[in-house]
C-alpha cells in the first residue's frame, strides 16, 4: 500500500515515516502544493495513495486547501467513494472549529492531534481498515 506524508516540519515527517514505513511505501511532500502534485502524479502512474497523512498548518497551500484540491481531483477522475484515499489530518491544534473544517468542509477521514503516538496512529489505521 502507498502513503503520502505531507508535513513541513522535518522531525514530524521523520517520525511519521518511521511509524508508517513498516506498513506502507511512503512518499513525502513538504507542503500542500507538493501534496496535490504528488497525488495527481500517483494517479497518472496508476499507483494512487491509499493513505495521506497531512498537516493542517503549513506555509503556502495549507492542509485544508490541499485536501480540498485532492478531493476535487478524485471527483474529476471519477474515483468511486470507496476507493478515495483515506486522509488523516494532523495538527497541534485541538480546536473544535479545526476538526469541523477538516471533516465537513475538507472531506478528511480522520483527525489526530500532535504529538502522534504509534498506538494512536495504529489504532486509527485499524479503524480505517488499512491494517
Amino acid at each position: 500500500m502507498k502513503c503520502l506524508i505531507v508535513e513541513d516540519d522535518f522531525i514530524s515527517r521523520r517520525i511519521l515515516k518511521e511509524m508508517l514505513s513498516e506498513h506502507f511505501d511512503c512518499d513525502i511532500a513538504i507542503n500542500g502544493e507538493e501534496a496535490v502534485t504528488s497525488f495527481r502524479l500517483a494517479h497518472e502512474g496508476k499507483r494512487p495513495y491509499d493513505l495521506i497523512c497531512m498537516d493542517i498548518m503549513m506555509p503556502g497551500v495549507n492542509g485544508q486547501e490541499a485536501l480540498r484540491r485532492i478531493r476535487e481531483l478524485e471527483r474529476s477522475l471519477q474515483v468511486p467513494p470507496q476507493l478515495e484515499a483515506k486522509v488523516i489530518m494532523t495538527t497541534a491544534l485541538d480546536d473544535p472549529k479545526t476538526v469541523v473544517q477538516a471533516f465537513y468542509q475538507g472531506g478528511a477521514t480522520a483527525y489526530l492531534v500532535k504529538p502522534i503516538s504509534r498506538q494512536k496512529l495504529m489504532n486509527e489505521l485499524r479503524v480505517l481498515g488499512l491494517l
